[in-house]
């Protein structure tokens, strides 16, 4: 087994990819250096204005954006904390495993088209990222080209035939 296939198995970190890492490092600055600092002001601005009154909805608008921003600062420190960046060399071609980039005909709609499996953090259909807990991720993992996959997808029954993995 290679490293990243330990690690799936083991449950005991999340894995990134570089990109993916980066993505999620800069949310995190931005959340704190920006954001943060951001409503904050807002909140003292209506602390010197006196508009702490019972029936502010502004100021109740601010707290919840604040509540919402150091919630997800906080799901993204516990990410971090069990998450691992991985060795994009290391990424299997000859079965289909976590950063694998697979080629797929869909073939109730012969289309062809790429997809790269990731974990669910980093899941993004807009950037063709499918997470390994999605029903076409879970239906292709460990398969290998040229074989036929069937899934249920939300919509139906899906099949499709892998051609080829990549890094």
């Amino acid at each position: 087994m290679n490293e990243i296939e330990l690690m799936m198995e083991s449950g005991s970190s999340i894995l990134l990819t570089p990109g993916g890492y980066e993505q999620l490092k800069s949310e995190l600055e931005h959340l704190t250096l920006v954001k943060r600092p951001e409503i904050a002001e807002r909140i003292r601005d209506s602390q010197q204005h006196g508009e702490f009154s019972e029936d502010n909805s502004e100021l109740d608008e601010v707290k919840f954006e604040q509540a919402i921003v150091e919630n997800r600062i906080g799901e993204l420190r516990a990410m971090f904390g069990s998450a691992s960046v991985m060795d994009m060399d290391k990424v299997p071609t000859d079965r289909i495993g976590i950063g694998t980039v697979v080629r797929v005909n869909d073939l109730d709609w012969d289309d062809e088209f790429d997809i790269r499996v990731v974990s669910s953090i980093e899941a993004d259909p807009n950037k063709d990222f499918v997470s390994i807990e999605s029903p076409l991720g879970t239906a292709i993992i460990g398969h290998t080209a040229g074989e036929e996959v069937k899934f249920e997808a939300p919509d139906g029954m899906k099949r499709v035939k892998i051609l080829s993995l990549s890094k």
